[in-house]
């Protein structure tokens, strides 16, 4: 069976993602998703997709928006504009998005399997019973409006859907995944993330089990009009009620997106972003040398590429502060720093270069990201370092010999009395 990953509070945010921005989150999400399939295949690619703390971590370190809901739309849109046109040889597909392209959902399933010769009618009312099933058998407060689903050449299938409470200014995220699924209706999310409001009629929980049999036999012998009179009976007169108390921790986790924009320490497990930028300066030019010869690439760039690569190999645990990979390269938003581009292209270089490789069976330079991995790992169990204000100070200090850039504007040399500016420039 499968079991709830998580929740969280996403706070819904506004505003596009910039064109220079979500060509390269194209770029990036598709050569990360293919090296996962190159290490441990198609069908762990499918679980971290199902995990909503990877998926947060995972849109973070492509510059979005730490902890907003956008991050759902953004790395959505990325991942299926990169790796559909890649699908015959991945063997991966995205369907759906937000809006009408959720409603495109069906007839994407079928069109697919008649390609690749699964059952697309049944993917398709897959997709419509999901959705039914978090819109009305899930009474939240949320409204459905992105519907995503990945599904395999095999017929795997992980499906992604996002709600919004306008009201409260919230988002929650579901997440699907078809691996030992039994039920529709009886627990069958990987995870919802959400913040806990209020009374939540919840049909899918095990427990409901007699309740959901009982609204079937309630309706083969009962009119609507029978079933009104006897709700007016039941209903009870209304009351002032006390505010429930909060409910304790559960045992699963629970990430709380906080309201606030910045990036503070609160956030960060800081011995890990200690971990990442020692192994980067400590250990990148002297033990990986396999990444220092892609023309291009410093210490900055390995920095990146340690966060990246955690990504790749990091175990569940390691996506408990998904603010930490906005380290790696910035928010488009300016927090924690303006995106470093000259960081961001270099890091996809690194990255084409060693799938492309390891295709051809030379896997050097993938197998140094994974010992850059481990080597992060090492070093944070003694490793000490500045603080989260100086080390963004820093990243501030030298934005702009770095391609800073936000939706405000390329950034200014420090002291220069302008704000970032739109002035033109190559993307």
């Amino acid at each position: 069976m499968t079991q709830r990953g998580g929740s969280a509070d996403l706070p819904l945010h506004g505003g596009r993602v910039p064109k220079w921005l979500g060509e390269r989150m194209t770029r990036l999400g598709a050569v990360l998703c293919e090296a996962i399939i190159h290490h441990y295949g198609r069908d762990e690619l499918l679980r971290r997709l199902a995990h909503p703390f990877w998926f947060q971590s995972f849109g973070a370190v492509m510059g979005m928006d730490w902890h907003s809901s956008g991050i759902t739309t953004s790395v959505i849109g990325a991942l299926k504009r990169g790796l559909n046109p890649m699908a015959g040889e991945l063997g991966i597909h995205v369907c759906g998005g937000r809006g009408a392209h959720s409603r495109k959902t069906p007839g994407e399933l079928i069109a697919i399997g008649e390609r690749v010769g699964l059952d697309g009618d049944a993917l398709a009312t897959a997709s419509r019973l999901v959705a039914k099933v978090d819109s009305a058998a899930v009474q939240d407060g949320y409204d459905l409006y992105l519907h995503a689903f990945f599904v395999t050449d095999d017929g795997r299938w992980v499906v992604v859907q996002q709600g919004m409470n306008g009201d409260a200014r919230q988002a929650r995220r579901y997440h699907w995944l078809s691996e030992g699924l039994t039920s529709f209706v009886d627990q069958p999310h990987a995870a919802i993330e959400g913040e806990r409001q209020g009374e939540i009629v919840n049909l899918t929980d095990h427990r409901a089990e007699k309740a959901r049999g009982g609204q079937v036999e309630l309706l083969k012998t009962m009119s609507p009009e029978k079933i009104l009179t006897e709700l007016a009976v039941l209903e009870p007169p209304e009351i002032v009620r006390a505010e429930p108390e909060p409910a304790a921790q559960p045992l699963l986790p629970n990430l709380i997106m906080p309201a606030h924009h910045d990036v503070r320490e609160s956030d960060i497990v800081m011995r890990r972003l200690h971990g990442n930028i020692a192994s980067a300066i400590e250990s990148g030019p002297k033990d990986f040398p396999e990444l220092l010869l892609v023309p291009g690439v410093g210490p900055r760039t390995v920095r990146a590429l340690a966060m990246v690569s955690e990504v790749v190999h990091g175990a569940p645990y390691r996506f408990s502060d998904p603010a930490r990979f906005s380290l790696a390269h910035g928010g488009k938003d300016r927090h924690p720093f303006p995106v470093p581009l000259k960081v961001y292209d270099e890091t996809i270089t690194v990255l084409k270069s060693a799938v492309g490789k390891a295709k051809l069976g030379r896997s050097e330079e993938l197998e140094a990201l994974r010992r850059l991995d481990g080597e992060s790992r090492r070093m944070e169990r003694y490793v000490t370092g500045p603080s989260l204000k100086e080390i963004v100070a820093g990243e501030m200090d030298q934005s702009h010999l770095l391609g800073g850039r936000s939706v405000f504007g390329w950034e200014p040399a420090p002291h220069s009395n302008e704000g970032p500016t739109s002035r033109k420039k190559g993307t």
